[in-house]
């Protein structure tokens, strides 16, 4: 099921990505107003993370992580593994390739690249991020990079789109602002923001990958 699956996702990636509009099914409120943010205004630093599948348990898992608490605009937050681009990167894709296995120890030449959903601009840290879709063909044996992560959370991918995981409340943000925003509860934590948002362009790019299969 597995590789049928990869294959199914990179004969979808040759058609128009979901975009914006799935992105902001989980868009807070006050973004939601804004509508559009058109980064190049802003000239922002450029990023990437990584949605890495893996087989497990007989499914399709991917990764998150939890990031520490400390002095910054995302303390604590759940999100994809990923970071800054550095001068020494390729590309954005080496960018979360490296990234990965410095979080998470996922050694980057046993990961394949297969396609990057829709850039998202962050406003409170100034970043564009590229979110790209690897995977490697067994799961990894994770080590955590106690310094940039918490907790590492593997998660069933088609889990990500049960309407049961998701809800609305209001966030205290780390400068002190409340904020009114959909969110995902995964593992027990709330996931939202740009996480989410990627989350759910991905959740509209695996259902109609899905389409193409008649294994679900």
């Amino acid at each position: 099921m597995f590789a049928k699956f990869i294959e199914q996702l990179k004969v979808r990636f040759q058609k128009p990505l979901p975009g914006e509009d799935a992105q902001f099914l989980m868009a807070s409120i006050t973004r939601q107003r804004i509508q559009h943010i058109d980064p190049f205004i802003y000239n922002p630093r450029k990023s990437a993370v990584l949605i890495l599948l893996f087989p497990m348990e007989e499914g399709i898992h991917t990764l998150l992580i939890q990031r520490p608490v400390y002095d910054g605009v995302h303390s604590d937050q759940v999100s994809f593994p990923g970071g800054k681009f550095e001068e020494t990167d390729i590309d954005l894709s080496h960018t979360a390739l490296r990234e990965t296995f410095e979080e998470v120890g996922a050694p980057s030449n046993d990961i394949e690249i297969i396609g990057k959903l829709t850039d998202l601009y962050i406003n409170p840290s100034n970043f564009l991020v590229s979110p790209f879709i690897g995977f490697v063909s067994k799961q990894p044996d994770f080590i955590m990079d106690t310094y940039e992560v918490q907790k590492i959370i593997s998660v069933d991918l088609f889990s990500l789109n049960d309407k049961g995981i998701r809800s609305e409340k209001t966030i205290t943000h780390s400068n002190g602002y409340k904020i009114k925003t959909p969110y995902y509860e995964i593992d027990g934590l709330t996931v939202w923001g740009a996480t989410a948002m990627m989350i759910s362009e991905l959740n509209v790019f695996v259902e109609e990958a899905k389409l193409g299969l008649h294994l679900f």
